[in-house]
């Protein structure tokens, strides 16, 4: 029945492909939802294109877009799996088309707003070396957020002044860190050296590989460190949400308005396909055309 292949699905995403959680759970909430609409008990062989194009005409009628390509994706994935495994002759989803979705330009900061964030964290605070090191990292590298709390000590590598990452589809590369970050780094470490010496004398557990650890000595997850760099940007007075995904898009358009060329900066982020890095050209461009109408004197209109 269907909820059961599902099932083996989660299973193969988390234990062969390395998925991260987040993904993981969109995935499922998503299989589920299309088992809500299909029937839990139903024959996976039975379900065919009419079954899911009736359920993409109920997904267009109150989700945007991007939600229903979302959502289509993760079908795709899941009967592609299916297919894989021969319990179905052929996917059901080859011959249906995928919603065409607005372009969105990815919101970044200016290099100002950047140095204003970074320099948010507080030495008064607790944990400002640690949330220093944190932000350098994020920006020096243009990691994304699971690979940062992913990080183990072992990642890192100062003689070579590199990080060793984990990315989407269980994809290992290697990104340059910058000399701020590495000070920071460096910094933290010292700090973190005492905590887990104070864990140690109290005989309280703490985790030894996990580069940025919370105050019980546990692995930084992904959600805190979200919440942390809200805080912050809200702290530096930067009037734009700002997550680690900003301080990602942000990396990737610094590097191209300084001449950073796009199979380099593909390489640096991760992805996959060259057509993922291709949507920060149109924020370069956007970059000149304001550096045409400020510094052009016929550039102006009227």
């Amino acid at each position: 029945m269907l909820t059961e292949y599902i099932k083996h699905f989660i299973t193969w995403l988390t234990d062969e492909r390395g998925y991260s959680p987040h993904t993981i759970v969109n995935y499922q909430r998503d299989l589920l939802e299309f088992a809500d609409v299909a029937g839990r008990e139903i024959d996976v062989k039975k379900i065919d294109t009419h079954v899911i194009r009736n359920y993409v005409y109920s997904l267009n009628i109150k989700n945007k877009s991007s939600s229903v390509a979302r959502k289509l994706s993760a079908l795709r994935t899941f009967f592609k799996f299916l297919e894989q495994e021969s319990v179905i002759e052929k996917n059901p989803t080859g011959t249906i088309s995928r919603p065409k979705q607005e372009q969105h330009l990815p919101v970044f900061l200016s290099v100002d707003e950047v140095f204003a964030l970074l320099e948010s964290p507080g030495d008064e605070a607790t944990f400002g070396s640690r949330d220093r090191a944190m932000l350098e990292l994020l920006y020096s590298t243009g990691m994304r957020v699971s690979e940062l709390v992913g990080c183990n000590m072992t990642s890192l590598d100062f003689d070579t002044e590199m990080v060793r990452v984990r990315g989407k589809g269980n994809r290992e590369r290697v990104i340059p860190i910058g000399e701020p970050a590495i000070k920071g780094l460096r910094e933290y470490f010292v700090q973190r050296d005492v905590q887990l010496k104070n864990r140690l004398q109290q005989g309280k557990k703490f985790d030894r590989e996990a580069v940025f650890l919370n105050s019980r000595g546990g692995r930084l997850t992904s959600r805190s460190v979200e919440r942390l760099i809200a805080e912050y940007g809200r702290k530096a007075g930067i009037d734009k949400p700002v997550t680690p995904h900003v301080l990602r898009h942000s990396f990737a358009t610094h590097l191209l308005e300084m001449g950073a060329d796009m199979r380099s900066v593909q390489e640096l982020l991760g992805h996959a396909s060259l057509s993922t890095t291709q949507k920060y050209t149109h924020l370069d461009m956007v970059h000149l055309m304001r550096v045409y109408d400020k510094a052009h004197p016929k550039a102006r209109r009227s």
